[in-house]
């Protein structure tokens, strides 16, 4: 086998480890997303109920089934459930960030840089690379305040 063969092997399986590192990145922020919804709306629901009388009737949907409870009954359920979304939100963002800091360590060791976070700019005939996007005022031409080109 080629060194061009053995190369372009290498670069496949370095995409395709990046692709995954992205998409379960990707993944976990959705997950993130959906439970911030729901611990929202049972905090909605929480403050809802909070100002009425214990005995008062409401409805909760249960399986798909519509059930008849009072706030009394309602309230404790809500809370428990609104404290274990939290606690899923919390172990979900440790693991967005853990799995972040993996794919950074994995870019540093496999020498990767993400070209979507990198803007190169030529100073004095020199090539720059500026994380984060080109310089706040960058008109595309030579924009001496800034130094770029």
């Amino acid at each position: 086998m080629s060194q061009q063969q053995v190369s372009a092997r290498k670069q496949q399986e370095l995409q395709a480890a990046y692709s995954n590192y992205k998409d379960t990145l990707q993944a976990i922020a959705s997950k993130i997303g959906d439970v911030e919804q729901e611990v929202e709306e049972h905090k909605l629901v929480l403050e809802t109920l909070q100002p009425l009388p214990e005995s008062r009737k409401c409805f909760r949907m249960i399986n798909g089934v519509l059930v008849e409870r009072t706030v009394k009954d309602v309230m404790p359920q809500l809370q428990t459930n609104s404290d274990g979304l939290k606690k899923v939100l919390d172990d979900l963002l440790k693991q967005y960030t853990s799995k972040q800091e993996e794919l950074e360590k994995w870019k540093i060791a496999n020498k990767i840089q993400d070209a979507n976070h990198l803007y190169s700019s030529f100073v004095n005939g020199q090539k720059l690379i500026i994380d984060g996007g080109p310089p706040y005022g960058y008109g595309g031409g030579n924009n001496e305040d800034t130094g770029t080109n």
